[in-house]
């Protein structure tokens, strides 16, 4: 009888926790996108090539900087596992390093640090 309440509440347990999980029961907020990591992706690189072509167009500065902020904001879409999460973090500091550069006018070393910061999250599709 002992072991028959023991295995009676070690499954009344199992089934509460499977019941009630929270990761099951997300969901995504009225009127939020998601994206796929790989659209994600792509929505970043989309976002830099933008900021490459304002820079290729005469760009400076705060404007620059805009356009590069709006392709770190757009990273934060990227889900997928740990290791993409971390190498996406590094490609976003990059981009961090680039907009830094853009305010303080330095283009060139700017347009260098897009050019790396695609390559990279470019790379984040291998990983996915």
């Amino acid at each position: 009888m002992k072991i028959l309440k023991k295995i009676l509440l070690s499954l009344l347990i199992a089934a509460s926790m499977g019941a009630v999980s929270t990761s099951v029961l997300a969901e995504t907020d009225k009127g939020r996108i998601t994206y796929a990591p790989a659209d994600a992706i792509d929505l970043v690189t989309g976002k830099i090539k933008v900021a490459l072509d304002a820079i290729a167009n005469g760009t400076e500065g705060d404007a620059l900087a805009d356009l590069i902020k709006e392709a770190s904001d757009a990273s934060k879409e990227i889900n997928a596992n740990d290791k993409v999460d971390i190498a996406r973090s590094k490609a976003n500091n990059v981009l961090k390093s680039a907009r830094k550069l853009a305010q303080e006018a330095k283009v060139k070393e700017a347009e260098e640090a897009l050019k790396d910061a695609a390559k990279k999250f470019e790379a984040l599709k291998s990983l996915i």
